[in-house]
């Protein structure tokens, strides 16, 4: 992390619009490195994957697979069952078409179009780097180890993974300017899941590692990863519902909603499909009746939101928020990453 970040987080204050001003004039840099940085490393790890015809996988299978998980008949069937549940039993009352979901909804065709091709040729870049340089990881068959309990395995330490790099995306400025996006959502949906940052997808290639540790045992099939896929989709979902006895196994829209409070902190509930994480390392913070209707977003709107104008600027307000992470650090508004508490959420 680049000093400057370091030194503002430490002290956890914000930074003045005058104070901003001079260090613009004194010659502040019109980018913010450590998010160049970023793109950097997502480039470079495309190239070598590419030079290497992807480790010997099939890029066309790979988007095949992909695009089935993202937006396949089943994934668009079940999106559209979580849409009418939110209109039967919402969280909060919204209008059919609201302007986070039309916003949401552009996000959704950027994945589609954009992020899926990006993903898989970061994830079997990711592998073939890995099994070249750390071979070793790779388990050789155990034969008697059920097929089924090596997918087991897999996934929940796939969940773990994506967990672990969740809470850095809370904790690590430089991830955070990725991740807040996703947190920007003041009017959340089943769609809010698309609403990510592509270069995001960097920090999570660590959930990889069980998959590519484990592939001589077994591969994870298309079919459950798309049900991981609508599981997480369902808990960004606008409904009123929670697994009672089971939410303390599973994530439940009233559970994951917490993580998306506006007023309190957000480095809380980070699980993707398990609450266990966030039990192990007391960070779960269980549904009331006050929680679940709660507001969702980003206080102070440090980033351009379509709830900016009294008219929504929806394709303006995308560019401006993928640009959002390399803004220059000292034309934001800068909080404390390690409190995670209060108005000071930004960097929770």
């Amino acid at each position: 992390m680049a000093g400057l970040a370091s030194s503002r987080l430490a002290s956890g204050r914000l930074v003045g619009r005058s104070e901003v001003g001079s260090r613009a004039a004194a010659g502040a840099p019109r980018l913010y490195l450590p998010a160049v940085a970023v793109a950097a490393v997502a480039v470079g790890l495309i190239a070598v994957g590419w030079s290497s015809h992807w480790g010997g996988v099939s890029f066309a299978a790979a988007m095949a697979d992909q695009r089935v998980v993202v937006i396949g008949p089943l994934t668009l069937a079940v999106l559209a069952v979580i849409l009418v549940v939110e209109r039967v039993r919402p969280a909060q009352i919204r209008p059919l078409i609201a302007r986070g979901h039309r916003q949401d909804a552009l996000y959704a065709v950027l994945n589609a179009t954009v992020v899926v091709p990006l993903v898989v040729a970061l994830a079997l870049s990711f592998a073939a780097v890995a099994r070249r340089c750390l071979g070793w990881i790779v388990v050789p068959p155990l034969g008697i180890v059920p097929r089924w309990a090596v997918i087991s395995l897999i996934f929940v330490a796939m969940d773990g993974c994506n967990w672990l790099a969740h809470l850095a995306n809370h904790r690590v400025q430089v991830l955070w300017r990725f991740h807040e996006l996703h947190h920007s959502q003041e009017d959340m949906s089943v769609l809010t899941v698309f609403r990510t940052h592509p270069l995001i997808h960097v920090s999570y290639l660590i959930a990889l590692i069980p998959g590519i540790v484990l592939v001589a045992n077994g591969v994870v099939p298309t079919v459950l990863l798309v049900g991981y896929a609508g599981f997480v989709a369902f808990e960004h979902s606008n409904t009123n519902l929670g697994f009672g006895p089971m939410e303390r196994l599973f994530v439940s829209p009233n559970y994951h909603r917490i993580h998306h409070q506006l007023d309190g902190p957000q480095d809380v509930n980070l699980g993707f499909a398990l609450t266990i994480w966030d039990q192990v390392f007391r960070r779960a913070v269980f549904p009331t009746e006050a929680t679940i209707r709660t507001d969702t977003g980003l206080p102070g709107r440090p980033l351009v939101v379509e709830q900016d104008d009294e008219r929504p600027h929806h394709l303006t307000t995308l560019l401006g928020q993928l640009w959002g992470p390399f803004r220059p650090f000292d034309a934001v508004q800068v909080v404390d990453a390690v409190d995670g508490g209060g108005d000071d959420r930004a960097g929770s």
